[in-house]
């Protein structure tokens, strides 16, 4: 887990094989950095139908970022399909569930949280101006340019965004303010300790 606040550029991201070994994923971070984690942000490359990796005990939720859409088939005969620009879904890491393109490779954002210990909410904006988040302890804020350039404050510490990349807002000892300026759009994710 970053100690502090920080920027994570898309090329730093950690290029894996999925648990089931049937695609890649690039992982921007987990938290604690350990098998363990209590919560997990990456960008599945889904080049082929397959199916996915089962994760017991996880929620997760899918998020097209590019590509002309993906199909989720679930073995209990749902049929979700994820459309551009930016379709999402959330579902249990327990579900049987295939992945299939309709018409080409897609990048998806995926969230995933260990159920009962933590709480997320994922929200999809445009950044035209400023627009502020603020961590406390037992708060993290995860901020994805999906598109644009985005700049934080000074006071932050934090230097630019460019389209892709991921910043890491960790919470201190009491409640912290980051402002952040730019244009294009971004996915916040708010991660809260101890779901209750």
């Amino acid at each position: 887990m970053p100690a502090s606040s920080c920027l994570i550029p898309a090329n730093e991201y950690r290029r894996e094989r999925w648990k089931n070994g049937l695609g890649w994923t690039r992982e921007i971070v987990r938290v604690p950095d350990s098998d363990a984690w209590d919560w997990r942000l990456s960008i599945a490359e889904i080049e082929r139908d397959a199916a996915f990796s089962s994760f017991p005990g996880i929620d997760r939720e899918l998020v097209l970022l590019h590509g002309n859409g993906l199909r989720l088939r679930f073995d209990d005969g749902r049929m979700v399909d994820l459309m551009p620009p930016h379709d999402r879904m959330r579902f249990a890491g327990e579900d049987v569930v295939t992945g299939e393109l309709v018409d080409g490779t897609t990048h998806d954002f995926n969230l995933m949280w260990r159920r009962g210990r933590v709480r997320t909410e994922l929200l999809h904006r445009p950044l035209v101006g400023p627009m502020l988040f603020f961590t406390e302890p037992g708060v993290h804020w995860v901020v994805h340019l999906i598109a644009g350039q985005a700049m934080f404050d000074a006071d932050s510490g934090l230097g630019p965004l460019w389209s892709g990349d991921t910043a890491i807002l960790v919470p201190g000892d009491g409640r912290t303010r980051y402002a952040i300026e730019g244009g294009g759009e971004l996915l916040a994710i708010r991660v809260e300790d101890g779901a209750g």
